[in-house]
């Protein structure tokens, strides 16, 4: 037990004297957003939509495209004309050139290409909905890592204090034990107390460090990256709920989505409502042409001109694929928009239920701090009588326990009212980014 009593002791203290760097919050939120891997594909993926957004996608430019035909022969030819006379010719050979500039051009399709132009743009705000969800998320994390952190540096602080108290309590057994005043059994249960507290020290640092590794994932560096965190924790205390429900029906990534992903289910009911009207195309060009044949009236041809034209198409029966087509497009739209108001249902009931749970934290936080004063004044009373010798041992224990219990619970009612605080605002799309 004493070897592991010195283990432990020195491993704090090179635990402390180590310098270590001081991450700020608002510095562990920049490295996210500029390293998180999460946030780089939705970036990428929005300069997809960004790209995807345009005339020629929708269908509404013209197709212009350079053309070439060789068509080439080499085949015994017998030839009866109207007279009679009979001509053939072995291996003749004939050649058949076509080369010019063409150009094709929809003008007119049942609006469904300014449907799609529309759905394109759709698509793209989507994709910056998408974006935002995405950094929410990784910015959320980022906040309850580090205020878990915080926390943790504040459980490790009072069994620090736990441990310097025992400490004092192991040295006052051994000198009393030295006088004849203790048995040499106080002496051993003061060191297994101190033991008990480097033990719930060292469990409380691996878990520490764990958190710190998770951290560096969410900063995408170097995972075992050494820092401390700013221990103090702040809760805000004014939110309000209908502020913040007014907040997240307009600001909510997911819902804003949601609502895109039912115009982009209307859209598409118009491009496929547009398939009932005529397409209409202009086509033109300029042309090369050349042909030659060994044997025949004209050996030889060519010419050179424009061309021009137009075409036009009504779709009359299909075997009523349009009509399905159509009640299908309608059912789409059905779903997203049954989809949108589950959304709105969902982010008002998890809304009432975060701020339930802020509001009752709150509470407990003030209730929580108000037990560790009384705590901390009962073990310092307590020290004092110990060292005097009027209270016995399990008395001292007794306070000394309910401090580092205090503690902890004080610190988690911080770090779970903040949680809820991080929650309420990533919903309402309020969260800081920097």
């Amino acid at each position: 037990m004493q070897n592991l009593y010195k283990i432990a002791f020195l491993f704090l203290i090179g635990f402390s004297a180590q310098a270590q760097e001081i991450l700020s919050l608002e510095d562990a939120v920049k490295i996210s957003l500029e390293n998180n891997y999460d946030i780089k594909i939705a970036e990428n993926n929005l300069k997809i939509d960004e790209t995807n957004n345009n005339l020629a996608n929708a269908g509404i430019l013209p197709l212009v495209s350079l053309n070439l035909t060789n068509n080439n022969s080499q085949i015994d030819t017998k030839q009866t004309q109207a007279g009679g006379t009979t001509r053939e010719l072995d291996n003749a050979k004939n050649m058949n050139l076509n080369y010019g500039i063409g150009l094709d051009w929809t003008i007119f399709d049942g609006m469904r290409m300014f449907a799609r132009k529309e759905q394109l743009k759709v698509l793209e705000e989507q994709g910056k909905s998408e974006l935002q969800a995405a950094i929410l998320t990784k910015v959320s994390d980022v906040y309850v890592t580090y205020f878990d952190l915080a926390q943790q540096q504040q459980m490790m602080a009072s069994i620090d204090t736990a441990i310097v108290i025992s400490n004092q309590r192991l040295e006052t057994a051994k000198n009393r034990f030295s006088i004849g005043k203790a048995s040499k059994l106080e002496v051993l249960n003061a060191q297994v107390d101190l033991n008990t507290d480097l033990s719930l020290l060292l469990k409380q640092k691996e878990l520490y460090r764990i958190t710190k590794i998770r951290m560096n994932e969410l900063l995408v560096r170097e995972l075992l990256t050494d820092f401390k965190v700013n221990s103090e924790i702040t809760v805000a205390q004014n939110l309000d709920f209908n502020e913040l429900k007014a907040t997240a029906e307009k600001q909510n990534p997911q819902l804003q989505a949601q609502i895109l992903t039912k115009k982009v289910a209307d859209l598409n009911l118009k491009q496929v409502k547009a398939n009932r009207y005529p397409t209409v195309r202009l086509t033109s060009g300029y042309n090369f042409t050349r042909s030659e044949a060994s044997l025949g009236f004209v050996t030889q041809s060519s010419g050179q001109g424009f061309v021009y034209g137009v075409s036009a198409s009504l779709p009359i029966f299909n075997g009523f694929l349009q009509n399905k087509n159509e009640k299908v497009a309608r059912y789409q739209v059905e779903n997203a928009n049954y989809v949108l108001e589950q959304q709105k249902l969902s982010l008002t009931s998890q809304l009432g239920s975060l701020f339930a749970s802020y509001q009752t934290n709150l509470e407990l936080v003030k209730v929580e701090e108000k037990n560790l004063e009384i705590a901390k004044q009962n073990l310092d009373i307590t020290l004092a009588k110990f060292k005097i010798g009027t209270i016995t041992t399990l008395e001292f224990r007794t306070a000394q326990q309910n401090f580092i219990e205090a503690s902890v619970r004080y610190s988690n009612a911080q770090y779970v009212t903040k949680l809820s605080e991080i929650n309420l605002k990533e919903l309402a799309g309020t969260l800081k980014l920097n």
